[in-house]
C-alpha cells in the first residue's frame, strides 16, 4: 500500500486554520491524505479577549485552551497539529523556526501548502507567518541545507482568505467544494469557543464562496472555500 499524500497548513494562530482552511482540511483527510497543522501561536494575546475578560485570567491558561480549542478542531477535521508557542501580537520568528518548518517539509513532503494572505494591515501575524513558510519552503529545496537529507520538490502553495480580502489585496483564484463536509468545518469552527462571535461570519462567508464557486462553473456547490494561487499552475496534456 503506498503512502498517503501530505499537505502542509501553517496557520498564525490557533485558530486561523479553522476558519479558513478548515474545509479543505477536512476533505483531503477524508480522502486519506495525511494533513499536518503547523500553530506559530496561540493567539493567546491578540485573539482570546473572551478569555480574557473571566477574572483571574493568566497567559498560561488562555494559551492551554486555546491549544485545546484547536486541537479538538484538528480532530474533527481528520488532521495532526502542533504548536511552536512562538507569540503573537506581536508574533517574531527567529531563525529556529524557520529551519524546525523546513524540517517538516522534508519530512512531511506536501503536495501543497496553505497559509495566509502575502498583506494584512490588520493583522501583521498572518503575512509574517506565510513569509517564514515560505522561506522555509526554499530552505527546504536547498541542496546544502543538511545535506544528507533529500531535498524537496517545488509544492504548490496556496493563501486562504483574510478576513477582509479587498484591503489585504487577496483575490480569488480557487474555489473548492466543500459541501460534503461543511458539517464536520462548522462543528470544529464551534469548538473555537473564544472567538463564538466569528461562527456566523464564517458561515456567510462559506455561503457566499460557495454561490460565486456556482456561478463560475458547471456545478451546484452550496458551500466553497477561497484561495489565492503563489505560483503559475503547471499541467500537462490539457488546459481542462
Amino acid at each position: 500500500m503506498s503512502d498517503p499524500k501530505t499537505a502542509l497548513v501553517v496557520s498564525a494562530h490557533s485558530a486561523d486554520f479553522v476558519w479558513r482552511a478548515g474545509g479543505a482540511i477536512a476533505l483531503h483527510a477524508a480522502q486519506g491524505w495525511r494533513v499536518h497543522i503547523v500553530c506559530l501561536s496561540f493567539g493567546e494575546r491578540g485573539e482570546s479577549a473572551k478569555l480574557w475578560r473571566q477574572p483571574g485570567m493568566t497567559i498560561e491558561k488562555v494559551k492551554a485552551d486555546r491549544q485545546a480549542e484547536a486541537q479538538e478542531a484538528a480532530d474533527i477535521l481528520g488532521a495532526t497539529v502542533e504548536f511552536l508557542d512562538i507569540g503573537d501580537y506581536p508574533m517574531r520568528a527567529d531563525l529556529d523556526v524557520v529551519f524546525h518548518l523546513a524540517k517538516v517539509y522534508r519530512d512531511l513532503r506536501p503536495s501543497f501548502v496553505l497559509s495566509h494572505s502575502l498583506k494584512d494591515p490588520y493583522n501583521f501575524d498572518h503575512p509574517l507567518a506565510t513569509h517564514v513558510a515560505q522561506e522555509a519552503r526554499v530552505v527546504a529545496q536547498a541542496h546544502g541545507h543538511e545535506p544528507q537529507v533529500p531535498v524537496i520538490g517545488a509544492p504548490p502553495v496556496f493563501l486562504f482568505e483574510p478576513h477582509q480580502p479587498e484591503q489585504c489585496e487577496w483575490k480569488p483564484e480557487l474555489f473548492l467544494d466543500i459541501s460534503p463536509v461543511w458539517e464536520k468545518k462548522r462543528a470544529a469552527f464551534e469548538t473555537m469557543r473564544a472567538q463564538e462571535h466569528l461562527w456566523e461570519y464564517y458561515t456567510r462567508v462559506g455561503l457566499q464562496r460557495g454561490a460565486q464557486a456556482t456561478r463560475n462553473s458547471d456545478f451546484k456547490i452550496a458551500y466553497a472555500e477561497a484561495f489565492q494561487r503563489v505560483f503559475p499552475h503547471v499541467t500537462q496534456g490539457t488546459l481542462a
